[in-house]
């Protein structure tokens, strides 16, 4: 399944991406299947999305939490937590 993964903030300037078309294997189903997918990339990857920092999650521009199921096409952006005043 394609999907386009959008990453923001901190997470960009650690990866050095911005975004990427990817090609996900078909046990691939949730946010959480991706996050854990994306770690095993090694270095910043998992330090990112290991579990250890809060990363949030929006497909197709609506937030979401990491049950969420991703289809084909879809747009999924990571990003820190955003706190306001």
């Amino acid at each position: 399944m394609m999907i386009k993964v959008l990453y923001f903030a901190r997470l960009k300037e650690s990866l050095n991406y911005s975004t990427e078309e990817m090609l996900l294997p078909s046990n691939i189903k949730t946010i959480l299947q991706l996050k854990t997918h994306l770690s095993a990339r090694g270095d910043a990857w998992t330090a990112i999305f290991s579990g250890k920092q809060v990363v949030r999650a929006a497909i197709n521009h609506a937030l979401v939490d990491d049950t969420e199921v991703i289809k084909v096409g879809d747009e999924v952006a990571f990003f820190p937590p955003v706190t306001g005043g």
